[in-house]
């Protein structure tokens, strides 16, 4: 800390051995900044997230883990690999800076590593990255500590060397291409399907006591329209077991049966398919002969064309009837 505070107060003796006009201005370091640092912490943000929310050993959680894996690792090139071998970061080649040591030489790939965790004295706390608005070298505090510097290209006679930003901005568009890519893979793949099941629980919690009372009631003397009306409640498999029953009904002469829900609770929800277990409370014949029932089913549903049908019923605790009014 002692050499930095020293370098701090040696700027203004140093900056006359600086070349005229070499020093990159702020805004032009800002924003080739955010082209290698913010563009791709924005899409690894997105892949993170993504990450997150994906069902864990999915194939959407490994590809976000690859893909994270592969951003740090081109960040990492990008501002400390190519700066090494060519002197400029795609950010800093799209607005025609480099980065070079205080002798003007080309920093290594060692020298560039500690710059990038010297940044850190410059975020905490934040001036280091507005140190280069009063620093006659235009250095940030982390430049300072490591003997770097950030110049304009330009060549022997001062003359600006034409920026390359052709490949710059087919990164940028790459990466913004990526990162909606990426949360376009995440809606439909979790925030979609999680929605879907939200909507078949909620729809389930409504529709499924009435479904079952409306399969399991029946008067005595529209016993057939009651029947047909339960077969389009039930799905194709379930429709089998449910005639043999009601066939059994018609064959003891068929009373008055209705059925419905107190209590329930939805077990399992997915887009097409939910399971409910119920308490169910009814009332069997007329007048004297009437008994009340209560039965505990655990019932099974499917959705198919928009619509939920039972697929199948299994009683957990068997009716228990009672003479009304004991």
């Amino acid at each position: 800390m002692t050499e930095l505070l020293e370098q701090i107060v040696e700027t203004d003796e140093s900056a006359e051995s600086a070349p005229v006009g070499a020093v990159a201005g702020w805004s032009t370091r800002a924003a080739a900044f955010a082209v290698d640092v913010l563009c791709g912490a924005t899409v690894l943000a997105v892949v993170l997230l993504t990450l997150w929310a994906a069902p864990r050993q999915g194939w959407l959680w490994w590809c976000c883990v690859v893909l994270a894996a592969l951003l740090i690792l081109a960040m990492a090139v990008n501002r400390i690999v190519l700066p090494a071998i060519t002197g400029r970061s795609l950010g800093r080649s799209m607005f025609g800076i480099e980065v070079v040591r205080r002798d003007g030489g080309r920093p290594g790939v060692g020298r560039l590593l500690a710059r990038e965790l010297a940044h850190l004295i410059d975020t905490i706390p934040p001036i280091g990255w507005f140190w280069p608005l009063w620093d006659a070298r235009g250095r940030t505090l982390a430049d300072i500590a490591t003997g770097t510097e950030v110049h304009r290209l330009e060549d022997a006679a001062g003359v600006p060397v034409p920026t390359r930003r052709g490949r710059a901005v087919i990164v940028v568009v790459a990466a913004a291409v990526l990162a909606v890519a990426v949360a376009g893979a995440g809606y439909f793949s979790v925030n979609r399907p999680e929605r879907a099941v939200q909507q078949a629980r909620a729809e389930i919690a409504e529709q499924g006591p009435k479904i079952v009372s409306q399969v399991l009631s029946y008067g005595a003397n529209s016993a057939n329209e009651d029947f047909a009306r339960a077969q389009q409640l039930v799905t194709d498999d379930y429709r089998p077991q449910l005639v043999t029953q009601q066939e059994a009904v018609a064959k003891a002469g068929p009373v008055d049966n209705e059925y419905w829900s107190t209590n329930s609770a939805v077990l399992s929800a997915e887009a097409d398919r939910a399971e409910m277990l119920m308490l169910m409370h009814g009332q069997r014949g007329t007048g004297k002969e009437q008994r009340l029932i209560t039965a505990t089913l655990r019932v099974s549903f499917e959705k198919r064309a928009d619509r939920w049908q039972v697929s199948n019923i299994v009683v957990l605790a068997q009716p228990n009837t009672a003479r009304a009014g004991s």
